[in-house]
């Protein structure tokens, strides 16, 4: 991505000296430093408690729509795919730019369509980001193939074209067949060095879009596309966290192919397209018409959540700049400096519109700085804390720590701060003093 990223680019923070582990947490300094640049965010208030995600504020604004939309369904008394889960498809694919949508019961189900359709067979290879949830990869094992993984960009921490194209050229790879990169925390992956690294070697692009309804990647030649409308599909959650969230497990696929649109609806129908005739094996991952009803109403909103998330970001990014906890200094090659900030902020490309499913910086001594938030009674969370290649059930793969470098350090740094569109800027304001606090 080269110098396409248009947020701030902080000085890299060190990793640390502990082995990567889920459970383990850094010893204490025993006399850090001080930050003599940082204080504490002027004109705030004290809160006793500020959440990582308060979905009780949102259902508030639709409350009267969603029992609404409830009692429709049982009037109708329709309960599993029907008219309301066609609704959300013809919305969705709409909303997204793409041809065709198939709801199904969750977004792991989606990715598992997403790649069945694909022809994706056992023995095949994906080619995929280790740094993202189990999903990503566990749906490609379902499927039958081997997940392979190349390293992420530091800056963005979606999948970097530079890692893929060195691991594409470096060997041959007769076995591949996809390239599924992840939007994570709601940011498109580089679509266009992506795409163009699968024209070359014949691959498929399957877009994780879990964490990224609603996002945007302007291409080379000055197009905006949506995310999910890109690759010749894509895997949608509507996980109860997500931006557009249903009140249960929920998720879909869009495409642009009607071929690939009419394998899915028969693979998540016990692979059936007529009543009681089989003629593949597929799996039960029906959509519940009731989860589709509240998901078409919440649909209207998420365009002006996503908004509020952005502006949230944009005032997480102003407010640690007036604490003095971030600096405008480039990445040193050598890593964090002496004298460097403890903070660094989540840069977006040039190309991309970031929808801020979660607020994600980089922090030195990171799981102390949670601990000290958490008896604020201040949410946070790390996502992940261990790369997919590191995780006990892909020992078969033959992953060492070490081999992905940037994955495993960003596994020790990252920590995500409250995000949603509702959070209030005295809230902000207490983390970041929160934060400066623990920092002083």
């Amino acid at each position: 991505m080269g110098n396409g990223i248009s947020r701030n680019v902080l000085p890299t923070v060190q990793p640390a000296t502990i082995a990567l582990s889920v459970t383990s947490s850094p010893t204490k300094p025993e006399s850090p430093k001080p930050y003599p640049g940082v204080q504490p965010v002027a004109g705030g208030k004290r809160f006793d408690s500020v959440p990582l995600l308060d979905l009780h504020r949102q259902y508030l604004q639709v409350q009267d729509k969603v029992v609404a939309a409830i009692e429709r369904v049982c009037s109708s008394q329709q309960y599993i795919l029907g008219a309301e889960v066609e609704g959300l498809e013809r919305e969705l694919a709409n909303f997204c730019g793409a041809g065709d949508a198939v709801g199904c019961a969750s977004g792991t189900d989606a990715l598992w369509l997403a790649l069945a359709a694909a022809g994706v067979q056992p023995g095949d290879q994906v080619l995929t980001t280790p740094f993202s949830f189990f999903a990503s990869a566990s749906a490609i094992v379902r499927a039958g193939a081997r997940p392979v993984f190349a390293d992420i960009d530091p800056r963005t921490f979606n999948l970097d074209p530079d890692q893929v194209e060195c691991f594409l050229r470096g060997s041959k790879h007769d076995k591949l067949r996809v390239l599924l990169p992840v939007h994570l925390y709601g940011q498109c992956a580089d679509m266009d060095r992506l795409q163009h690294l699968a024209d070359e070697f014949h691959l498929s692009v399957i877009e994780d879009v879990a964490q990224a309804i609603g996002a945007t990647w302007r291409n080379e030649s000055g197009k905006v596309r949506g995310a999910g409308s890109i690759g010749i599909s894509a895997a949608f959650s509507f996980y109860p966290t997500k931006n557009l969230s249903a009140y249960g497990d929920a998720g879909l696929v869009t495409t642009n192919s009607p071929e690939m649109a009419a394998h899915m609806r028969r693979l998540r129908n016990h692979g059936s397209s007529r009543r009681y005739v089989h003629e593949e094996f597929g799996w039960n991952s029906r959509l519940d018409a009731m989860q589709a009803a509240i998901l078409r109403v919440k649909l209207n909103y998420v365009e002006g959540w996503n908004e509020a998330r952005r502006q949230c970001a944009r005032r997480y990014d102003q407010l640690f700049a007036i604490a003095g906890l971030i600096s405008s200094a480039e990445p040193s090659a050598a890593g964090r400096g002496e004298n460097a900030a403890p903070i660094q902020l989540p840069p977006t490309a040039a190309q991309a519109n970031h929808v801020f499913h979660q607020y994600v910086v980089r922090a030195y001594r990171r799981d102390e700085l949670r601990e000290f938030l958490t008896a604020r009674k201040i949410g946070t969370e790390i996502y992940y804390p261990l790369p997919l290649h590191l995780q006990p059930c892909f020992v078969y793969l033959g992953y060492r720590e070490g081999d992905l470098p940037e994955a495993e350090r960003a596994a020790k740094e990252v920590l995500a701060l409250p995000m949603f569109p509702e959070l209030s800027e005295d809230e902000q304001r207490w983390v970041v003093t929160s934060i400066a606090d623990f920092y002083c």
